[in-house]
């Protein structure tokens, strides 16, 4: 079915003469960013030139989407926004609670039965507020969205970092926090930095072991983790068209491990045939009528330097399968060189399991290349050397996979089949080894690799890459193996090459399925109840708004050195459980960060008492005797998820400031939303003068303006004193939402 039409069908009528006007205002061609973010614009008379990276501009997205873990704070907010309906199409897919352990049947049992009472919360708000729902199983929220929702030329937020994934549909789809998605589903303005623009310009075509997962990966390694930041990446050249929508997918996806705003493919064939493949010819035409309005303007393709703030070019025939990791995905490297850094760095060279799926590589064209290597070793009597652990992407692709016997040729050579859920990509994997704590490698199709995220253990060494080189790697259990170049030895004693994996981007017969999942919202009102003695779920209660004086003299809470991502501010894993319970998950936070003066996670000083223990713990008592407090930290804080309850935990146990050398974009968009104060170091040598048993303040709030820098004040335990500037990007709303306590305390 197609979900939404009399939208869709308004939308491509209008989409054109939008784009039209832009052009008439901003008085030059455009590329395909350009035109999705102009027409969306949530007031056209506001049209204008905007300023890359410097202009905030409001934006009327056309969708929102939420996956459970962070969809019960998103709704736990919505229901205070006194709304009876959400404002635009919206839905909620329940694919990341499902730990991955014995299978897909027993875990989606064992689901089932443990997150009953999320899920019935969950259904019911769904219900009562016009929100779609997708079932435990139903698939992992981006592949759906892809199947069902995206469409060329939208504009959507999402709750889940990888958003973006939407753009291998060539659509403008951005992660967000929960907040966000309510401002959104309430009919209000969503702001956003006018994002600065790469280009990404694709040439050639790809060939053998090469994927468009490689695509990424490599750019991975030349953009690094921070160097998308407040940019759209914008794919252009003859090679996209070669590239299959799902496999833009793919590329676009891990778009967020560069902290890309987004990323996006303009409008082509391949499209056109994915969304009549999935049953949306309707919308397919539509597009195929306005198709010069979904790609760049053709001068956009001749002078890409004029149009780009940066343009980065990538020879698909000459790309190499890539290999990146450990601890970080921008950690980049051709598996002709892998070898060598194996050996060079001492990572532990046997490679113990394999996983593939995840939001990233779970479509059928994935999984049918990897079932074409499985087969493969499974017909030349080539004995699997590590476990191997698949996680289709939606119902739709698991049960086509399956009647087509894709699932079978992974079975033959010992795999289990997960539910169609994030599983070990998230951390909800319960990992059977023989030692949870000692060092060992592991290969997946995931997007992210930060030390702990799999499966808890720091030193379990990560390393992502595609579903077909994770497929090879596990036959062989050796990270030295090179499929292009290298042999193995079957039970027969013959040396059997790897043959280049094949498949198809579609199934023969079509895809099909019994029972997607989905769940329409329902027509009459209920009664949302919760629990008051739950651990699992608890009433928002909306944040003090500010007192009107500068913060003084807070004792520092943590100085973390190093990565400090969204997994060391507030863990996933087995915290996922506590992600409607403000209270009880702010237990985790900053359990993961690094302190500065210790080399230790989770022990820090308590200046009451001079013991060192739990972030949280100390936090806690600081906030018992009305003691407000302040986070520093280094490079790029908060890379990596959408979830905002690294930022609410703070706000809830009375952190104050977080003060860092740079802060990844949606985590930064979290702290000002819930009216915490984000702010940067001037001179970020300024970091070093930070002791362990300071106090310090943040003055000139009394005349907080936008472009108008802050004081820092140290208060040393010697009684020396020191200052510097800190710098803030907050704009006049943003402020508002500061001195109400919150966005949601502005928007009510």
């Amino acid at each position: 079915m197609i979900f939404d039409i009399e939208m869709l069908k308004k939308f491509y009528a209008s989409f054109g003469s939008r784009v039209e006007r832009s052009k008439q205002s901003v008085g030059k061609s455009m590329t395909l960013a350009e035109k999705i973010l102009y027409a969306h614009l949530f007031n056209q008379e506001d049209l204008k030139s905007f300023k890359r990276g410097i202009d905030y501009v409001n934006f009327r997205p056309d969708r929102v989407a939420m996956q459970d873990a962070t969809a019960q704070m998103a709704l736990l907010q919505f229901m205070n926004a006194g709304k009876d309906k959400s404002a635009v199409p919206a839905t909620v897919h329940c694919d990341h609670l499902i730990q991955a352990d014995m299978g897909a049947k027993t875990d989606m049992n064992t689901a089932n039965e443990s997150n009953k009472e999320v899920y019935d919360f969950l259904s019911s708000v769904s219900a009562n507020f016009g929100i779609g729902f997708w079932k435990p199983g139903a698939g992992i929220i981006h592949q759906v969205v892809l199947e069902n929702y995206a469409f060329p030329g939208g504009m959507m937020v999402g709750t889940d970092s990888h958003t973006p994934n939407a753009g291998g549909l060539g659509m403008v789809a951005i992660g967000v926090g929960g907040a966000d998605a309510v401002d959104v589903m309430t009919g209000m303005e969503w702001e956003l930095k006018m994002p600065k623009l790469i280009g990404v310009k694709l040439t050639g075509r790809l060939n053998g072991w090469a994927s468009p997962k490689d695509v990424i990966l490599k750019l991975a390694g030349i953009l690094t983790v921070k160097g998308g930041t407040n940019a759209i990446i914008e794919y252009f050249g003859e090679g996209t068209a070669s590239i299959s929508a799902t496999g833009k997918a793919t590329i676009c996806n891990m778009g967020a491990e560069v902290g890309a705003t987004t990323s996006l493919f303009p409008y082509d064939n391949q499209m056109s045939a994915y969304l009549k493949a999935t049953n949306r010819e309707e919308i397919a035409l539509m597009a195929d009528a306005i198709e010069s309005y979904l790609k760049p303007d053709p001068e956009v393709i001749e002078n890409p330097e004029e149009y780009y703030d940066r343009v980065i070019e990538i020879d698909l025939s000459a790309l190499e399968p890539h290999i990146n990791g450990p601890f970080t995905p921008d950690a980049a490297t051709p598996i002709s060189e892998f070898a060598a850094k194996v050996k060079e760095n001492g990572y532990p060279r046997k490679m113990e399991v394999g996983l593939i799926g995840s939001c990233t590589n779970s479509s059928y064209q994935d999984l049918s290349r990897a079932a074409s290597i499985a087969r493969q070793a499974y017909s030349d009597k080539l004995k699997v050397a590590a476990p191997l652990i698949i996680n289709p992407g939606s119902e739709q692709i698991r049960y086509t996979a399956d009647r087509d016997g894709l699932l079978a040729s992974f079975e033959n050579i010992g795999a289990v089949i997960m539910a169609n859920a994030c599983g070990p990509c998230i951390g909800q994997w319960k990992r059977h080894t023989d030692d949870n704590t000692r060092k060992n490698s592991i290969v997946t199709s995931f997007n992210r690799n930060f030390a702990k995220r799999a499966d808890g253990n720091p030193n379990t060494h990560a390393f992502v890459a595609s579903p077909e080189l994770t497929m090879a790697l596990t036959i062989a259990g050796d990270l030295c193996f090179n499929p292009l170049t290298d042999t193995l030895v079957n039970e027969a004693g013959e040396q059997i090459m790897l043959q280049e994996p094949k498949g198809t981007d579609f199934p023969p017969n079509g895809f099909a399925v019994e029972d997607n999942g989905y769940i329409a919202p329902g027509e009459k009102k209920t009664e949302i109840k919760i629990n008051p003695e739950s651990a699992r779920l608890q009433v928002l209660k909306p944040f003090a708004s500010w007192d009107g004086n500068d913060l003084l003299e807070m004792p520092l809470l943590i100085k973390a050195e190093g990565k400090c991502t969204t997994d060391h501010i507030s863990m996933a894993g087995p915290w996922l459980r506590f992600r409607g319970h403000l209270e009880n998950i702010s237990d985790n936070m900053l359990m993961g960060a690094v302190n500065a003066f210790n080399g230790k996670t989770n022990a820090v000083l308590n200046q009451l008492n001079g013991g060192y223990e739990a972030v949280s713990s100390v936090a806690k008592q600081y906030k018992a005797k009305g003691i407000s407090s302040i986070v520093v930290a280094e490079e790029n804080y908060g890379e990596g998820s959408s979830r905002e309850h690294a930022a609410m935990e703070p706000r809830f146990l009375n952190v104050k400031v977080i003060l860092a050398k740079s802060f990844a974009r949606i985590h930064e968009t979290n702290l000002k939303k819930q009216g915490m104060l984000a702010v940067t170091f001037n001179n970020k040598s300024d970091y070093d003068k930070i002791r362990e048993n300071d106090h310090i303040s943040i003055v000139g709030l009394r005349s907080f303006a936008p472009n108008k820098n802050l004081t820092a004040i140290l208060y040393h335990a010697d009684g020396t004193q020191e200052s510097f500037e800190v710098v803030h990007t907050y704009n006049e709303m943003q402020i508002e939402w500061f001195k109400a306590g919150s966005a949601l305390n502005v928007t009510k």
